[in-house]
């Protein structure tokens, strides 16, 4: 059982925890022409005109492209499209 200073502790933490995250917003920080970018993304991602990261991850995959977990997405599009190739 957790003594009365723990649990002060860990309450502490808990809130400087939400304290951060709630100060962060990098997306609020970021430029416009990023974040226009970005919503850019997301929508033709919605539409289906664009894969996500999962199905771009799976088709490498397929294609036994090595350190596929370890990269972004703009880097999975570009080895999917060389190894399609």
């Amino acid at each position: 059982m957790a003594t009365q200073k723990q649990r002060a502790a860990a309450r502490k933490n808990v809130k400087k925890a939400q304290a951060g995250a709630k100060s962060k917003q990098t997306l609020k920080h970021l430029p416009s022409s990023t974040r226009t970018a970005l919503g850019k993304e997301a929508a033709a991602v919605r539409r289906g005109d664009a894969p996500t990261r999962k199905e771009l991850e799976e088709r490498a995959r397929k294609l036994d492209i090595r350190g596929r977990s370890k990269m972004g997405k703009s880097e999975l599009k570009r080895a999917v499209a060389r190894a399609e190739r």
